[in-house]
C-alpha cells in the first residue's frame, strides 16, 4: 500500500490560481515572490487576476501550473511521497516533489521549455485532437496509415481517450479517419501546437542543453516518467527521459497501471483542477484519489 503524488500539466490553469495560498501562507508567498524574481516578471499577478487569454500563453501557462502544483506540495513538509509522476509539464513538479530537482532549477527549466515550445509552435503551425471511444491500438494504426502529414499518438490519457498531435492538415485527416474507424468523437483542441510530436524537435534540442547543464539529485522515491511509464531514480536516466519527453507521447494510462502494479493504492493530485484524479479512476477504479490545491 503506497501513496503516490501526481501533478497536472498544461490545461489545468484558471484565473485566481494560487491566490489563496499566497494570501494565507507565508512560505507560499515567499516562493511566489522568489518565482517573480527568477522569471523577471510578476507571474503571480497574471495567475491571480490575469485574463483567460493571458493565462493561455504557453510561456505563462507552464510556469503558472508548475508553481501552483509545487508550492501546494512544498507548504506541506509532512508529505512523504513513495512514488511520484506528472502529466507532461507535471513531470517537472513530480521531480521537485521527489527531491531530484530544486525549486529554482526546475522553474528555470520549465520557463525555458515553455519559451522553446512556443517558438516551435510559431515555426510549425500545428495542433492536437482528442480521440474518444477508440482502442489505443486502433488510434495507432490510423495514425500510421497517414504518411503524407505528421500525425502521431501524443497523450495516452486513459482507456478510450487518446490525444493525437501533428500538422493542421494531419490532424484534419486524422480526425476524419478516426471517425470513419468508429471513434465516438474527434475533438480538435485549443492548444498552441503539436506537443509530444516530432514537430517539437527544435524545442527538444534547445531544452537538451539546459537540462544537461542542470544539477539533478537522486530522488527520495521512484519517479514514473512519461516516455515509457517506468520508475526511475538514476539522475542521468531521468535527464535523458526528460529531454526525450518533448517529442515522445505521454504514456499516462501505462504510468498509472505500473504504479498500481508496484503497490500504489492512493493517488493525491497536487495543483490546479482534478483532471488526473478522474483519469486515475478511469484507469483503475479501485484506487483512492484526493486533491491538494
Amino acid at each position: 500500500m503506497k501513496h503516490a503524488y501526481i501533478f497536472p500539466g498544461q490545461g489545468a490553469q484558471f484565473s485566481g490560481m494560487g491566490k489563496n495560498l499566497y494570501d494565507t501562507n507565508e512560505q507560499a508567498k515567499a516562493l511566489f515572490e522568489q518565482a517573480n524574481e527568477i522569471l523577471g516578471f510578476r507571474i503571480s499577478d497574471i495567475m491571480f487576476s490575469g485574463t483567460e487569454d493571458e493565462l493561455k500563453q504557453t510561456k505563462v501557462t507552464q510556469p503558472a501550473v508548475f508553481l501552483h502544483s509545487v508550492i501546494t506540495f512544498l507548504v506541506h513538509p509532512e508529505l512523504k511521497p513513495q512514488m511520484t509522476a506528472g502529466h507532461s509539464l507535471g513531470e517537472f513538479s513530480a521531480l521537485v516533489a521527489a527531491g531530484a530537482l530544486s525549486f529554482e532549477d526546475a522553474l528555470k527549466l520549465v520557463y525555458q521549455r515553455a519559451i522553446a515550445m512556443q517558438k516551435a509552435c510559431e515555426q510549425n503551425p500545428s495542433t492536437m485532437a482528442a480521440i474518444l471511444g477508440l482502442e489505443d491500438a486502433k488510434v495507432e494504426e490510423v495514425c500510421a496509415g497517414i504518411t503524407d502529414e505528421v500525425v502521431v499518438p501524443a497523450n495516452y490519457n486513459c482507456p478510450g481517450q487518446l490525444v493525437i498531435s501533428g500538422s493542421i492538415a494531419g490532424i484534419e485527416k486524422g480526425c476524419e479517419a478516426m471517425k470513419a474507424a468508429g471513434a465516438k468523437r474527434a475533438l480538435v483542441l485549443q492548444v498552441g501546437g503539436a506537443f509530444h510530436s516530432p514537430l517539437m524537435e527544435p524545442a527538444r534540442q534547445e531544452l537538451q542543453a539546459a537540462i544537461e547543464a542542470t544539477n539533478f539529485q537522486t530522488p527520495i522515491c521512484p519517479v514514473y516518467q512519461n516516455v515509457d511509464a517506468k520508475p526511475y531514480t538514476n539522475p542521468d536516466e531521468i535527464k535523458k527521459n526528460l529531454i526525450n519527453q518533448l517529442t515522445a507521447p505521454v504514456r499516462w494510462t501505462q504510468t498509472v497501471q505500473n504504479m498500481v502494479a508496484d503497490g500504489a493504492t492512493e493517488f493525491t493530485e497536487c495543483g490546479p483542477g482534478n483532471v488526473l484524479q478522474g483519469l486515475v479512476k478511469k484507469i483503475h477504479k479501485e484506487s483512492v484519489t484526493s486533491g491538494l490545491n
